[in-house]
């Protein structure tokens, strides 16, 4: 029978730490997946100049902190930061913003277990949200890293979606053979959306999804988007990539799954409990045939008030040109994050704000959810901890992948240690006492205030 285990994987040692450590993301290392990286936004515990990622070595059931990213912020550790590893060899590749400069780079390490610093492959100022997917492709006697990584390039106009592609990033030496691709060619388009995702499929299929803007209110905040997805049959290396799926109703590159969406795209302020709203996205393609496509996304349905926030999931069976609706939409959901197994079950990662309580759920299908089954990993009301103005809160995103049959993810949330907070049970490394619902400091006495951890998740097959 599948078995779920969630871990917070805030270490011991960090017992008395009451951050923010949202926004994270985690990577399995294929080869060996008992090793696991993970991400938040959390700072150097000895306010060193490098930034730490969470590391485990037993499948998750632990973490520590290796601090190997160049820029080490004292509040946040870096800016947004993604991770990915390759499918084989076990190399780690990393998207930050630079905690210190809020450049763009893209970061390697041949062993993510290492203290060394991880090597700088690719710099660039003025970028948003770097997203890294990482694969392997093996022939003519050898096996090459394809690494994509898609980021908001805010350095042009109109601030259009991209994706850095490298064929050979395992070995060469920096840039490694990553070129910036822009992906948003469509006319009209006055800014594009912070988060741009990625799908590959092993025949060489690449997905890349974003939310291009036709209109940006600067009084209201509220933004006029379309969903498109580009795509690409040849891992995206040809000469002008990211082009092989035109629009079906003006044939303009990437096909749009919905046009005219609207959304508060507030930054600066919560919108939704203590989060902020605008920025949700996520694609996945069936490993066993690239033609199947899942994109969630969420919007305001035209409405600015927070219950009209819903989240949407449709599916295309022909390659992304034309889309359905998968799953009935959500009210007050959030971070979206899909992912499809070997066996094509699809997973769904959310979280959804009702009754002033934050819920993260799993739901997994195999017949585009006529039948779910839902497994509710978290809930803890929304108010605690106070954010104090501090955004995100939760974060712009979670994430949900796989290896195999298996699923693997990670949220952000509440840490009080109560077991009604978590129906499929949980696993802390710090201190804390669940029978008084008290954190404790590292001397196991000290009461310390609820904030929001990572915590890690595995959906295990078998």
């Amino acid at each position: 029978m599948p078995t779920i285990k969630v871990v917070d994987i805030t270490p011991q040692s960090l017992s008395g730490e009451t951050g923010l450590d949202s926004e994270p993301s985690v990577a399995v290392n294929a080869a060996q997946p008992n090793e696991l990286v993970a991400t938040a936004f959390t700072p150097d515990p000895m306010g060193g100049p490098l930034a730490p990622v969470y590391v485990s070595t037993d499948g998750g059931d632990t973490w520590v902190l290796n601090s190997v990213l160049p820029g080490n912020n004292p509040r946040s550790g870096t800016g947004d930061i993604s991770v990915g590893f390759a499918l084989q060899g076990g190399t780690l590749y990393t998207g930050i913003l630079n905690g210190q400069s809020s450049a763009l780079q893209i970061l390697r390490a041949p062993d993510a277990t290492s203290a060394d610093p991880m090597t700088v492959l690719v710099e660039r100022p003025r970028e948003d949200q770097p997203w890294v997917v990482a694969d392997t492709v093996t022939g003519n006697g050898g096996a090459t890293d394809r690494v994509y990584v898609g980021n908001n390039d805010a350095a042009k106009e109109p601030r259009p979606a991209t994706v850095d592609v490298s064929g050979n990033a395992a070995t060469d030496p920096a840039p490694a053979g990553f070129v910036p691709v822009q992906v948003d060619r469509r006319p009209n388009v006055v800014h594009d959306g912070p988060p741009i995702r990625i799908a590959v499929h092993p025949d060489d299929t690449v997905y890349a999804a974003f939310e291009s803007w036709t209109n940006f209110d600067q009084t209201s905040l509220v933004v006029t988007f379309d969903v498109v997805v580009t795509r690409d049959d040849k891992g995206a290396l040809g000469a002008d990539p990211f082009q092989a799926l035109k629009d079906s109703a003006d044939s303009e590159v990437g096909q749009r799954v919905v046009s005219g969406r609207t959304v508060v795209f507030n930054t600066q302020a919560a919108s939704l409990g203590q989060e902020r709203t605008g920025a949700d996205l996520s694609i996945a393609v069936d490993p066993t045939n690239s033609a199947n496509v899942y994109i969630a996304w969420c919007d305001n349905l035209g409405g600015r008030a927070p219950t009209d926030y819903v989240l949407h999931v449709q599916h295309s069976t022909d390659h992304g040109q034309s889309w359905a609706e998968a799953r009935g939409d959500l009210v007050n959901g959030k971070n979206p994050s899909l992912a499809v197994n070997s066996d094509g079950l699809v997973g769904l990662v959310y979280q959804q704000l009702s009754d002033n309580q934050w819920t993260t759920a799993l739901e997994l299908t195999s017949d585009v959810w006529q039948t779910v089954d839902k497994q509710v990993l978290h809930q803890a009301p929304g108010d605690v901890p106070p954010s104090g103005g501090a955004l995100p809160y939760l974060g712009d995103y979670i994430r949900l992948i796989t290896v195999g049959p298996d699923f693997y993810g990670i949220f952000a949330g509440n840490n009080t240690p109560d077991n009604a907070n978590f129906p499929v049970g949980v696993t802390y490394q710090r201190n804390a006492n669940f029978t008084t619902h008290q954190l404790l400091n590292t001397d196991g006495v000290t009461p310390v205030d609820p904030s929001i951890d990572p915590f890690f998740f595995h959906r295990a097959a078998a």
